[in-house]
Order: structure tokens, then C-alpha cells, then sequence
């Protein structure tokens, strides 16, 4: 639809418009993973961090990059290993001699770009995921008794394995909180598969070009926020989030503050996107799933039954019909 244009940034129309296109231009590069490409849209267009779990191989690092370049931000990959040290991530302060002797000087580490891949972060320690818990919610890096600034827009994705994978360290659950989303990665269809190998292995890759810029990515967060939640509305999402934490036996934890706050943006960005502007029950309902599976701790009941946390979200939204 043409170049991008800053001059149209606080048009609403435009940017829904020019946020579909980048959908599709990220489609180009990533073959059969279009709900995944969407939910991590929504969160960027809320400023949220996302947690992509599924078994290595499914191309979640060029999804990352391919955002990149549509974006035209800065992206690096972080493999998390057993041996990584927290400033392996934020960086650390090294001595320079100078003229006048010597002196500390902040080297900073691969948490310094717009787009992180971190990458099977449940392979790190918990002291090492820790570091990405103020760079995740508070957009800065301390080290020593120095705040250093993250450039905006920031954001996080983050693939784990499944945890029953050896080798592999839950997250804490103040981390888990801080994902906006936690997104499940299936195995592509068949159909799917021999796309991607045609992609993939084929003389040509697709050119990704860019579609909007970071500015034009913040100015659409703040288009965002200022659509409008009916109160009809609102007492059905606080209703649902209040729901976990009801008598259930399937639910030993139910979900925090957080999820509520998050669910919001999550349909606030999924009505901007669609072109509509106002929040829907049916945007409450859908956007449930990625906001609260992961916020949901099930019973040893659940487990044993083998009930998902997206089984639990299915109940209770069964039970909250509109």
C-alpha cells in the first residue's frame, strides 16, 4: 500500500492499515504460523513481552528477525545456556585507563536492541533469567549503582521448551507474569511443512521490505489505548479473571492483577487491529487464552487428569457465556 508515511501516524484507519500490511509482509517469510504471527502483533501494539513455547526447529527465530526488518528495528538473539551469567546479558562495567588513570566504563551487552530473542530461556539458571525481569517491565538495565535506558519500543520474545524436555529450569512466576502472552507453537500440517521446505530450500528467499518504523509502532500503541472498554465489557473480563480464583478444583493458583491489565490491551489491540474501535466480548473471550494460560498454576487433580490450563480457560469461559 505504498511507503510508509510518519505524516499519517495519529490517523487511526492508516495504522490499522499499515499494521495489516505488516502482518502480511511478515507472512511472506514465515509460512503457516498466521495466528502466531497476530497474537505477537497484539502484544507489540500493547508493549508487551511474549513466550513462545514449542520444540526448536519451528522457525521462531526468523519470525523475530522478519519483524525486524518490517519494523526496521534493531534485533539480537540471546541463546540461554546452564553457563550464562546474567551480564552475559545486560552487560558490565570494564576498567579503561585514560589520561588520568583509570576508570569504569559500561559495556553493554545484547540487551541493548529494540527486538530480544531470547532464545530456550528456560535452559538458564534462575539467577540468569532474573536479569531480564527489570529490563522486561521497567525498560532499564542497572548494573552497579547505574540505570542505563533501553531504547523504545522494547520488546521481549521468549521460546522455551516443554518443560518435561531434560535439561530445562521453570520459569519463576514473576517472570511468567511479565509475558503479556504465553503462545503454544504446534507442529506445522503437512501441507504447511512442504511449504516451508519450498521456502526454505528454494534458489530465491522472499524480500521483506519495510513497512513502518518504530515511531510509527509507538504512535499506534497510543491509538490503542484510547479505544474505548463498555462497562458490560469490563465486568465480563474482570469476571473472568475473578473466576480463577473461585473454588475450582482444577486450579491450585488463579491469575494476578496483571492479567487483567494485560487482557485489556490484548483486546484493545485486537479491535484496532480488525478496524473496529471498541472491544468486543468476543475480543475478551479469544484473548483469554494467551493471557491466562500461562498465569493459571493448575491442581495436582488437573495434572493428573491431564486438564490444560487452555481446558480450565474453556470452562470457565463455557460457565461466563454473554
Amino acid at each position: 500500500m505504498g511507503e510508509w508515511d510518519n505524516s499519517r501516524m495519529h490517523d487511526p484507519a492508516y495504522m490499522a492499515e499499515r499494521i495489516a500490511s505488516c502482518e502480511a509482509e511478515i507472512a511472506k517469510g514465515i509460512v503457516g504460523q498466521r495466528e502466531i504471527i497476530r497474537q505477537v502483533l497484539l502484544a507489540m501494539l500493547t508493549g508487551g513481552n511474549v513466550l513462545l513455547e514449542g520444540m526448536p526447529g519451528l522457525g521462531k527465530t526468523m519470525l523475530v528477525s522478519t519483524i525486524g526488518k518490517v519494523f526496521d528495528l534493531s534485533f539480537k538473539r540471546i541463546q540461554f545456556t546452564p553457563d550464562l551469567m546474567p551480564s552475559d546479558v545486560t552487560g558490565t562495567n570494564i576498567i579503561i585507563k585514560n589520561e588520568k588513570g583509570s576508570a569504569f566504563s559500561f559495556e553493554q551487552g545484547p540487551i541493548f536492541a529494540h527486538l530480544i530473542l531470547a532464545d530456550e530461556i528456560n535452559r538458564a539458571t534462575p539467577k540468569t533469567q532474573s536479569a531480564l525481569l527489570e529490563a522486561m517491565q521497567e525498560h532499564t538495565v542497572t548494573v552497579g549503582n547505574e540505570s542505563h535506558t533501553l531504547a523504545e519500543p522494547f520488546f521481549v520474545l521468549a521460546t522455551q521448551n516443554p518443560i518435561e524436555n531434560e535439561g530445562t529450569y521453570p520459569l519463576p512466576e514473576a517472570q511468567l507474569d511479565r509475558f503479556m502472552f504465553k503462545i503454544l507453537v504446534r507442529f506445522p500440517s503437512k501441507e504447511d511443512l512442504k511449504n516451508i521446505v519450498a521456502l526454505t530450500e528454494g534458489s530465491q528467499a522472499p524480500v521483506i521490505e519495510k513497512q513502518m518504523d518504530g515511531a510509527g509502532l509507538l504512535a499506534a500503541r497510543t491509538l490503542v489505548n484510547q479505544i474505548p472498554i463498555a462497562d458490560a465489557v469490563l465486568d465480563y473480563l474482570l469476571d473472568l479473571v475473578m473466576e480463577t480464583h473461585a473454588a475450582n478444583p482444577h486450579i491450585q493458583e488463579g491469575a494476578s492483577p496483571r492479567a487483567a491489565q494485560a487482557l485489556i490491551r490484548a483486546s484493545r489491540a485486537k479491535a484496532f487491529l480488525e478496524g473496529r474501535f471498541n472491544v468486543s466480548f468476543q475480543d475478551v473471550s479469544q484473548m483469554a487464552y494467551p493471557v491466562l494460560r500461562h498465569r493459571i498454576i493448575p491442581s495436582f487433580d488437573a495434572i493428573s487428569e491431564g486438564i490444560s490450563e487452555d481446558d480450565i480457560i474453556q470452562e470457565i469461559l463455557a460457565a461466563k457465556k454473554t
